[in-house]
């Protein structure tokens, strides 16, 4: 399983972000390793389809995946049980993460 978090460096959630993807892949009894996509600018933005930051992505495709028409670099916000946050939770990444993997092993 390929794990990616992207982000830019102006964008404030990226590093607790990370720390949930953490918890969540440790709760989950996942152990993959996790590769920071750092985005440096609109073009690069383009180029990689950048959802905001931090967007978290498996075998390449965006958890909460959007259809958009222009990339740029923005920040992102998810709904949780908390309301509108910089990042998901550790509950909602592990629920994500796990229907992933289990999609995975029904293929198999």
């Amino acid at each position: 399983m390929k794990i990616e978090l992207l982000y830019f460096d102006g964008c404030p959630s990226w590093q607790s972000g990370l720390e949930n993807l953490k918890a969540a892949l440790s709760v989950g009894g996942i152990d993959a390793p996790v590769d920071l996509v750092k985005v440096l600018d609109d073009a690069d933005a383009a180029e990689k389809h950048f959802l905001g930051s931090p967007s978290f992505r498996v075998n390449g495709v965006d958890l909460w995946d959007e259809q958009r028409e222009s990339y740029s670099l923005s920040c992102r916000v998810y709904v949780t049980p908390q309301g509108m946050k910089g990042n998901p939770s550790v509950e909602l990444l592990r629920e994500k993460l796990l229907l992933i993997q289990n999609q995975r092993f029904a293929k198999t």
